[in-house]
């Protein structure tokens, strides 16, 4: 679903959700959505993440580093999981 240029969500199947955590969804207090940013760099992914943890998130699935894709993601004191994303473009 296209909410902005730039804002995606994905409603899923509970199998289809499943392929993107760890553990189950009938954890004591499971994922209640999924949501990704894009950032412009490796650094405001950190930087994003960074500042969520200080205000009291949580981490969620280790670093990812695959290809020209970075990847970090957290979880909001509500449940809510968060991933920040940087796509290395081509240069071109």
């Amino acid at each position: 679903m296209v909410i902005d240029q730039n804002i995606y969500a994905m409603l899923l199947t509970e199998d289809r959700f499943r392929d993107f955590i760890d553990g189950e969804i009938a954890d004591p207090i499971p994922p209640r959505s999924w949501f990704a940013l894009s950032a412009d760099s490796r650094q405001e992914v950190d930087s994003l993440v960074e500042k969520a943890l200080a205000a009291g998130g949580r981490p969620w699935n280790d670093t990812l580093e695959q290809g020209p894709m970075y990847e970090r993601s957290f979880r909001d004191p509500d449940g809510h999981v968060w991933e920040v994303i940087y796509m290395e473009q081509p240069a071109g």
